[in-house]
């Protein structure tokens, strides 16, 4: 698969006559692709039905003679004021019944039917036009559905989408009281026309309503961007994405991209060090300027699989960010790790965010390749650097890993329905797996909870997984290799209950979860020979052997052989040490890194990444401050 570099550009924001200049410098630069159109309705259609392509179809064509390939993106993130007018109701509405104003972008309820009929409208009429265009190699569905907390709307037409939905999954209000538990407070309904959304209430809502409101709300989405691409498909073969952005949960991207030909994902490591990561104070200010040295793999890792093996980095932070609540100055080499770290993990693009830094506007402080006067900024020369590396370096191959780690998008809503403990994020606890992982040293691939096929890997783990689905439960019997759940893995029925038999009911592994507790910042739970549970413990009963104990003589790690159950939330260390362990036992070789450098094998190249910002040696080779090495 041919790498390569893109860019993001907006013609409609630059006078025309330095397009071809434009166009000229990102071909010299080494860039081969790039985005325009996600955010252009406004200038795509100025008032209602009047549409103005002539403008895009010049910009299209001066990228396409400079040799670039153009990604072209269906402007559904921004409608225009006019579309305000002509649908008032359209506006989604918050938790607390606000509706969210106009002025911004992501101002619409993914349930409202009139403004879905004009999203099939503009992407027809795009579709038509460019679907045959040779220069339009690739299509972007939106923007980054979910960011600004966007997926749940308390909308009338997101009440209205919501009855029929639980109609049709429910059938009669009847079952629907039985599924739900509404004896419980006499919340039961007579009809699915009683039933609200699950906001304003006086104290906390029914969690199997809330998670019913959540699988709806994620099927909104499904079905509106399912929309766009059935109307790409039939007028174009080109490849169609959509961006996610980073820890954003609140819908199943799986099942979006089911329905995508390539997943691509928004990179802002310094960005989302500041804004998303839990962490202390002195890992912040080590990686200040060169973000986690985690995050960005771990959805690298993700997005890899949502896109089954095709995924890009649509948009790759250049510079300091406009966002975050600190945005300091990435430091020199950093923008080229994190871009041949995309590439370690088998991307097929990386694009930077954006050409040219804006002057006006929300984004202005947003650094781009290009500061406002045109001039290079810093990491122009970075992304120069790499575009001429990728044509020295084969390219690089993803292979399947030995370890896989489980990802469900319904357990993140369940355990943020009933958290039970203030800082249990289903999130953060996989994500400390991952991390554990990448210190010892090893590449990890990320597998959906309806994986049906485990064979081939010696370690497979699922921490925090909601409900077991049948297909995994059936994959259990063809692993060759040890699958360890974590705490509160299977310890709810798909309706929100606590099952009985108790969990964690795994096939063949005697073990009954029959008490748990949350445990605040600075309470633990010590464990035989050092280590220690934070956050969540657990007591078991049943006859599995304990292969690991809390310093109590109850069991932390239950069952041997080829199906494990871990009782608690272990911290860093002490889980990197478990890990270890199961790793020994399957014969998988491990390191012990330091904070800051991460590996990857990647067919016959290892890539070495110090995210550190001082020199870093290892097996005799000296790696430079935010410096990449391969051999």
């Amino acid at each position: 698969m041919q790498r390569g570099l893109g860019v993001c550009y907006y013609p409609e924001h630059w006078p025309e006559d330095i397009w071809p200049q434009d166009a000229r410098r990102m071909a010299d630069a080494g860039l081969t692709w790039v985005r325009i159109g996600e955010f252009a309705w406004s200038r795509l259609e100025p008032e209602p039905g009047r549409l103005e392509f002539d403008w895009l179809d010049r910009a299209i064509d001066i990228l396409g003679q400079a040799g670039l390939k153009v990604v072209l993106g269906t402007p559904t993130a921004t409608p225009p004021r006019w579309m305000i007018d002509r649908y008032p109701d359209m506006l989604a509405v918050d938790a607390q019944g606000r509706p969210r104003k106009f002025g911004s972008r992501r101002h619409y309820c993914f349930s409202h039917q009139g403004y879905l009929g004009e999203c099939k409208r503009i992407v027809m009429a795009l579709a038509e036009r460019y679907g045959k265009n040779p220069c339009v190699a690739a299509w972007q569905t939106d923007n980054e559905y979910g960011c600004h907390d966007t997926i749940l709307s308390y909308s009338a037409a997101a009440q209205a989408a919501f009855r029929d939905w639980l109609g049709q999954k429910y059938q009669s209000p009847q079952a629907l009281n039985q599924a739900w538990g509404n004896i419980f407070w006499s919340m039961d309904y007579a009809s699915f026309d009683d039933v609200d959304l699950p906001n304003l209430t006086v104290t906390e809502p029914n969690p199997a309503h809330v998670m019913d409101f959540r699988r709806f709300c994620s099927d909104q989405v499904v079905a509106f961007n399912r929309a766009q691409t059935d109307i790409l498909r039939r007028h174009s073969a080109a490849p169609i994405a959509h961006n996610y952005m980073g820890r954003i949960t609140e819908f199943d991207h799986f099942a979006v991209g089911a329905d995508l030909d390539i997943a691509s994902w928004d990179s802002y490591p310094i960005g989302f060090l500041s804004d998303r990561l839990e962490a202390t104070p002195a890992h912040k200010a080590a990686f200040l300027r060169q973000g986690d040295p985690d995050f960005q793999a771990f959805h690298h890792d993700l997005y890899r699989a949502v896109g089954r093996g095709r995924w890009w980095v649509m948009e790759q932070q250049p510079g300091p960010v406009n966002w975050a609540p600190y945005n300091p100055v990435p430091l020199a080499g950093t923008v080229r790790l994190w871009t041949w770290e995309a590439f370690a993990h088998g991307a097929e693009a990386v694009c930077y965010f954006r050409w040219r830094q804006a002057p006006f506007a929300q984004e202005q402080m947003h650094a781009g390749l290009l500061r406002p006067d045109s001039a290079p900024a810093p990491a122009l020369a970075e992304a120069a650097q790499v575009a001429q590396e990728l044509r020295d370096l084969p390219d690089v191959e993803c292979s399947k890993a030995d370890v896989a780690l489980i990802f469900d998008y319904a357990s993140a809503w369940a355990w943020d329905t009933q958290p039970q403990g203030a800082d249990f994020d289903y999130f953060r606890l996989v994500f400390a797996w991952y991390r554990a992982l990448r210190r010892l040293g090893l590449n990890v691939d990320i597998l959906p909870a309806d994986a049906d096929d485990l064979s081939g890997r010696k370690l497979v783990l699922a921490p925090g997984l909601f409900t077991l689905s049948d297909p995994l439960r059936t994959a259990l019997t063809g692993c060759g290799g040890t699958v360890v759940f974590g705490p509160r893995a299977n310890s709810k029925t798909a309706n929100f209950a606590i099952p009985v038999p108790l969990p964690p009911a795994l096939p063949g592994l005697d073990t009954r979860v029959v008490r748990v507790e949350s445990l605040p910042p600075g309470a633990e739970i010590a464990l035989e020979g050092g280590g220690r549970f934070i956050h969540w413990a657990e007591e078991l009963e049943g006859a599995a052997p304990a292969t690991l104990r809390r310093a109590d003589g109850m069991t932390a790690l239950a069952g041997t052989g080829l199906l494990r159950y871990l009782a608690g939330w272990p911290d860093d260390q002490t889980l990197r040490a478990i890990l270890r362990d199961l790793c020994t036992e399957q014969g998988i070789e491990t390191l012990d890194l330091p904070d800051a450098l991460r590996t990857r094998q990647a067919g016959a190249q290892r890539f070495w990444f110090n995210h550190g910002a001082t020199p870093l040696s290892w097996n005799d080779r000296t790696i430079p401050p935010a410096g990449v090495i391969w051999e």
